[in-house]
C-alpha cells in the first residue's frame, strides 16, 4: 500500500487502533507456547525411512572413515544426530533465512507496519511475538511463510498492498504452522532425511553410467547394489520401500496442514480478512488464465500426479473449509 505521509509509527498505531479485530490492554500469555497437531506428528512419521536410510549412509561413512585411519564411526554419527539442533539456534536461523530463503530483514518502514500487525496477532493467541524473527521476502506476490523455529516472512507485496486486518490474517495463519509444530517437524524431517537423498542422487548418477561401462563392470555394480537393497531392505523390515509412496502421503500431510493452519487464523477472528486474500489471489490466476486464452495460449494443465506431489490445497478448497468453518460458529 502507498507509503503515507508523517511518522510511519503513529500511522501503524492509528491502523491497529481503527480496527476492532486489533485487541488492546493487557495481553494474556498462554503458559504453553507451541505444540504438535496429528499433521506434524504424521509428518515425522511418514519420513521414518528416510531418516534410517540417512542412518545407514552416515553409518556407512563414518566405519569406512574409522577403517581408513579416521575418528572412531561413534563420534561423527553422534554429530549427525546432534545436528538437528543447529537448525534451531538462532544464528543458524539467521544465516538460514538469508542465504537458504533469500529473505532480507525489513526496512524501517516495513518494520513498524509488520510489528504492530504481528503484535496485534500474537496478543490474540497468547504467544509472545518477541520470540520469532521477522523477514521480507522480495516478491511480486502475496504470500508469507514459516520455517525452521522462530522464522516468519513475508512478501514485500504483501505488505504494500494488504490492510492490516488481511496482513493478520495471513501472518495468523504462518504462527499457526509454527504453534502447530508443522515447521518444525518438516525442518527435522527434511535435515535427517538429507543424506539418504544425497546418496541417492549419487546411485542415480552412477546408473546413467552404467551404460559406459564394460558387461562385467556393469554386472558388478548392479550385483553391489541389488545386494546393498536386499540388506537394507532385510535389516529394515521392508520400511525402506516406504519412500516410494511417501512423497504422496507427505503432500496430503501437508495439504491437510495448511487447512489446520487456516482454522488457527480463523479461532483468532481473522477467518473473512484470510478468505478475502484467497479469493484476490484467485481473481488473478483467473486474469492470468483469461489473458492467456486471448492470446491463443493454452491452459496449463496439471497433471494428477502433480496435484498428488503439491503440499498447498487448491484455493477452492481452502475457501470452502474456511466457510464452513464459519457457518459452524454461527
Amino acid at each position: 500500500m502507498p507509503v503515507p505521509s508523517g511518522d510511519p509509527t503513529e500511522t501503524a498505531s492509528a491502523h491497529a487502533h481503527d480496527d476492532p479485530l486489533f485487541r488492546t490492554g493487557r495481553v494474556h500469555i498462554a503458559a504453553r507456547q507451541r505444540g504438535a497437531d496429528v499433521t506434524a506428528l504424521v509428518g515425522l512419521v511418514l519420513h521414518v525411512p528416510h531418516i534410517l536410510a540417512s542412518l545407514a549412509v552416515v553409518f556407512a561413512v563414518a566405519y569406512a572413515v574409522d577403517v581408513l585411519g579416521g575418528p572412531p564411526w561413534s563420534i561423527p554419527l553422534a554429530a549427525w544426530a546432534l545436528s538437528g539442533v543447529l537448525v534451531f539456534h538462532r544464528p543458524c536461523e539467521r544465516l538460514m533465512a538469508r542465504r537458504l530463503f533469500g529473505l532480507r530483514h525489513p526496512t524501517p518502514q516495513e518494520a513498524v507496519t509488520l510489528r504492530a500487525v504481528w503484535r496485534a496477532v500474537t496478543a490474540r493467541a497468547g504467544v509472545h511475538g518477541g520470540a520469532y524473527q521477522l523477514w521480507v521476502e522480495e516478491s511480486h506476490d502475496i504470500n508469507a511463510m514459516a520455517t525452521a523455529g522462530h522464522i516468519v516472512g513475508v512478501t514485500s507485496h504483501a505488505l504494500r498492498t494488504l490492510p492490516p486486518a488481511q496482513l493478520a490474517g495471513v501472518l495468523a495463519h504462518e504462527l499457526g504452522h509454527h504453534t502447530r509444530g508443522h515447521t518444525w517437524a518438516s525442518l527435522l524431517s527434511f535435515w535427517y532425511a538429507l543424506p539418504g537423498r544425497l546418496a541417492w542422487r549419487l546411485l542415480l548418477r552412477l546408473a546413467r553410467r552404467v551404460q559406459h561401462l564394460s558387461v562385467g563392470a556393469t554386472i558388478l555394480v548392479v550385483a553391489l547394489l541389488g545386494a546393498a537393497l536386499v540388506a537394507l531392505t532385510t535389516a529394515t523390515y521392508g520400511l525402506i520401500l516406504l519412500p516410494l509412496a511417501t512423497p504422496y502421503l507427505a503432500a496430503a500431510v501437508s495439504r491437510r496442514a495448511e487447512l489446520r493452519a487456516d482454522e488457527h487464523a480463523a479461532g483468532l477472528g481473522f477467518a473473512a480478512q484470510l478468505m478475502v486474500v484467497l479469493g484476490q489471489e484467485y481473481e488473478r490466476t483467473s486474469r492470468q488464465d483469461a489473458a492467456r486464452a486471448m492470446h491463443g495460449a493454452r491452459a496449463e494443465k496439471v497433471s494428477i500426479i502433480a496435484r498428488l506431489l503439491d503440499g498447498h490445497p487448491d484455493v477452492h478448497t481452502r475457501l470452502h473449509h474456511l466457510q464452513n468453518w464459519l457457518e459452524s460458529r454461527h
